[in-house]
């Protein structure tokens, strides 16, 4: 093969990597603005519901952003079902530890009973 093919070919090949990887981050980047705007809303949510001061409510929602993000990674794998669902349940369990540092114990209780209650309404 002749140089000008093989660096032609290269080039070729390149182009496509880069159009897919900015392909990716620009569907990663759309998905997270959709899953910033939903998390900005479940945030003040709950500071109203919890009586969250504007630290709280801000760390809330990159706790909403952070979690969201790795569960639908798990979510979208193609892991077992069964697997998945261990996953998830270790997510959620940093997730409420990551709550437990900002969030005083009345908070954090008043929390988990009320996502009981949105659960079982679903």
């Amino acid at each position: 093969m002749k140089l000008q093919h093989r660096i032609a070919l290269i080039s070729v090949a390149a182009a496509a990597v880069a159009g897919f990887v900015y392909s990716q981050i620009y569907i990663h980047e759309k998905n997270r603005k959709e899953i910033k705007d939903v998390a900005g809303e479940l945030a003040l949510t709950w500071k109203d519901q919890l009586d969250l001061n504007t630290e709280q409510t801000l760390l809330l929602e990159n706790s909403i952003i952070e979690f969201t993000i790795k569960k639908n990674e798990i979510i979208n794998s193609s892991l077992s079902t069964n697997s998945q669902i261990q996953k998830l349940k270790s997510i959620q369990k940093s997730e409420h530890k990551a709550l437990q540092k900002f969030m005083d114990d009345d908070q954090f209780e008043n929390y988990l009973l009320l996502s009981k209650e949105l659960t079982r309404k679903s």
